[in-house]
């Protein structure tokens, strides 16, 4: 085993509780109403990687079956946008921002050669990009409706001025769009200063050279910027059409 590898064993599973535990802590001292989530988004981790890490190596023998794989991550991401926006139907919308962001990116990087073409390679880039988007839609299309419902008297006076519909909505959720660009943002403005994200961890752990994995990891960072641009925009015109909207809502 590579000492730069996680160790499995008893040790493990003991940080593992004792990390969880500190985030329930943290969560209930600062009466964030998130403790439950904190266990079961952890447990959920827990069988669903063990559950990949069983698969993957079936699904990593066939391009169909790689395919299928991607395929499933696009439709998982879309339902848990759609749940973080309002509900479980607006998943037929989160789709468009996910797959219009995530698509060209990853064709534009396996066409270009930046990565081999092997399922082993094609796999991990994709998720990469897909849970890019995905959290990009969540950002982005939460704040956008929580605009138009706190900014509605705002929106009611655009359509008095002339307005249509889709203009009056972009003039008060637009400005704030940008916002769910900034966690990818300051991930790209602070790499190798106050992170080494998994991209680059993952080429050294894979016996790359330090500048492989610099190369690789700047890649995909300038990917997910692109990719999460282009989920954003596509979300706040789903929003703006009223094609995302929450059942409460009053615009």
């Amino acid at each position: 085993m590579s000492q730069a590898a996680v160790s499995i064993g008893p040790v493990f599973a003991v940080v593992l509780a004792a990390l969880v535990l500190l985030a329930v802590a943290a969560a209930l001292a600062g009466r964030l109403g998130a403790g439950r989530a904190i266990v079961s988004a952890s447990l959920r981790a827990i069988v669903q990687l063990a559950a990949v890490s069983v698969l993957i190596a079936a699904v990593l023998r066939s391009w169909w079956a790689t395919a299928a794989f991607v395929t499933l991550m696009v439709l998982v991401a879309a339902a848990t946008s759609a749940r973080r926006i309002g509900s479980w139907d607006l998943a037929r919308f989160t789709i468009l921002p996910i797959v219009a962001g995530a698509l060209p990116a990853g064709v534009l990087i396996v066409a270009a050669g930046a990565v081999p073409l092997s399922e082993v390679a094609v796999l991990p880039i994709a998720g990469i990009l897909i849970g890019g988007a995905m959290t990009a839609t969540s950002l982005s299309g939460r704040r956008a409706l929580d605009e138009l419902h706190n900014r509605f008297g705002e929106y009611e006076a655009a359509l008095a001025l002339g307005f249509l519909p889709r203009d009056a909505a972009l003039e008060v959720c637009r400005p704030t769009a940008g916002q769910a660009l900034v966690p990818a943002l300051d991930q790209t403005r602070t790499v190798g200063l106050v992170t080494l994200p998994g991209a680059f961890v993952g080429v050294l752990l894979g016996g790359g050279s330090a500048v492989q994995a610099g190369a690789t990891q700047l890649m995909v960072l300038v990917a997910l910027l692109a990719v999460e641009a282009i989920a954003v925009a596509v979300t706040i015109e789903l929003v703006a059409r009223g094609s995302v909207r929450r059942r409460d809502a009053s615009a």
